[in-house]
């Protein structure tokens, strides 16, 4: 069993948001991509919390936070496949949800620690983690493309209920 550290109550989300946004911006600048408005609406609520929001979520928290009318699913699928491949946010599979991505511009492997109970995520980035799948991959002439381990657990605040 992992030891999650849980920091939602230490973490300022505002400085958190604040960052994913600049840097989002200057990525996206950088890769000629338009980071439209609602794409940088969804972005802003993805990083609102540490817990994948699924795009349902996403489609009500828009429409709660905005005067126009509802936003069609498929309107919403486009923007966080933009996201996704701009790689400002991760799909967390396991949860069919998305959640921020950390460290945009980095290419090391990345793990998900979620917690089973609340859902807080956290993102691990690792390099031993990175060589175990290249070795691994190397043995078996597999080249990777693209790879998040997801790794369900307890988080310090839910061990502590326990």
């Amino acid at each position: 069993m992992f030891t999650l550290k849980n920091t939602q109550d230490e973490h300022d989300h505002s400085k958190c948001v604040h960052k994913a946004l600049e840097q989002a911006k200057v990525l996206c600048e950088k890769q000629g991509a338009r980071l439209t408005r609602l794409r940088r609406q969804i972005l802003e609520l993805v990083w609102q919390s540490h817990k994948p929001l699924g795009a349902y979520t996403l489609m009500d928290m828009l429409a709660d936070n905005s005067d126009r009318k509802r936003v069609a699913p498929p309107t919403v699928y486009r923007s966080l496949d933009f996201l996704l491949e701009q790689g400002l946010i991760h799909k967390v599979h396991s949860l069919n949800a998305y959640m921020g991505c950390s460290h945009p511009t980095q290419k090391d492997s990345e793990a998900l620690f979620i917690c089973g109970t609340c859902g807080h995520t956290e993102e691990i980035r690792s390099n031993s983690i990175q060589q175990a799948i290249n070795l691994a991959a190397s043995q078996h002439r597999f080249t990777v493309n693209q790879q998040i381990l997801e790794v369900v657990g307890l988080c310090n605040q839910c061990k502590g209920k326990r």
